[in-house]
């Protein structure tokens, strides 16, 4: 799927030396972007450049960004999260990627626990993510959940949610593989960034975090206590969807499921050591199950 019209990119206030570059994307959801970049402003340890996408922004967003100075990349219409990621990236001066959604919130001190991870690894071959806390869904091994404390500005219960996060103690856990989610700039340049043959968007999560697998990524973790409230206030339902599950299997030859569970190990508990792809008879039942997506689709 390719573009044509252009996206605006434009430098906003100078931040020296900071520590992530967060990447935004969003399409129509200002109330909720607020509620976002309010919480990076009162929640962050460190200084951060923020960067955000505007799709389309028929909604006032394009003007309230611009009145507050906040680095932008703008497309008249919805480009998806593809080509709207590397757009931002253009932008970013940090070292380190943080791709986040508009709909969440981050609670305090959830740079410096992921900033701490980072400094523990000790290089750049790590994929990190952030734990959220969802107001439903029990499927979800990696966030926390259901515990509802709103899902739009006028149910969000801001300070119970945040004594709720004080005390939750939520282990690292293994699969990290969507925002917010933070990479080395290297590894960006190195897999090229997101693929944007998956545009809009979907599996271009598990797509990405295969390129970083064959890069040599093998520690892909969720750190416990760095957490975010996500409002789930999905833009999907508006979207025309591509079919990631069938470019998945075509581009990497297993399904992405097998990929998330049986290599990446996703929602197991983190103990540290590195991921490995065992090809015994589970590996190629996947592969057959590739096969078989692709031929069926």
């Amino acid at each position: 799927m390719t573009y044509n019209h252009p996206i605006e990119l434009q430098q906003g206030m100078k931040i020296l030396n900071p520590k992530f570059s967060i990447l935004i994307p969003s399409w129509n959801n200002l109330e909720i972007l607020k509620i976002c970049l309010n919480s990076i402003e009162k929640n962050s340890t460190f200084k951060h450049q923020v960067i955000v996408h505007i799709n389309e922004g028929s909604d006032g967003t394009l003007e309230w960004i611009k009145q507050n100075n906040y680095s932008y990349t703008h497309s008249n219409h919805n480009v998806g999260v593809c080509y709207a990621m590397n757009a931002m990236y253009k932008l970013a001066t940090s070292d380190y990627i943080l791709y986040i959604n508009d709909d969440m919130y981050v609670c305090p001190n959830w740079d410096k626990s992921l900033f701490q991870a980072i400094e523990n690894q000790g290089d750049e071959y790590f994929y990190i993510s952030s734990t959220m806390i969802e107001p439903s869904g029990l499927k979800n091994k990696c966030a926390v959940s259901p515990y509802n404390f709103g899902i739009n500005l006028a149910t969000f219960k801001e300070v119970e949610m945040l004594d709720f996060a004080k005390n939750t103690n939520k282990k690292d856990w293994f699969g990290a593989s969507w925002p917010p989610s933070v990479v080395h700039r290297n590894l960006w340049e190195k897999v090229g960034g997101y693929s944007v043959e998956f545009s809009p968007g979907f599996g271009s999560d598990p797509d990405f975090s295969m390129k970083l697998w064959k890069a040599g990524v093998r520690n892909f973790r969720g750190i416990g206590n760095s957490l975010v409230y996500h409002f789930q206030s999905k833009s999907t339902a508006r979207v025309v969807k591509n079919n990631g599950r069938l470019q998945f299997a075509k581009k990497w030859g297993i399904p992405s499921s097998y990929f998330y569970k049986n290599i990446l190990r996703l929602g197991q508990e983190y103990d540290g050591k590195p991921l490995k792809i065992k090809k015994n008879i589970s590996y190629r039942f996947a592969q057959l199950r590739a096969i078989w997506i692709k031929i069926s689709a």
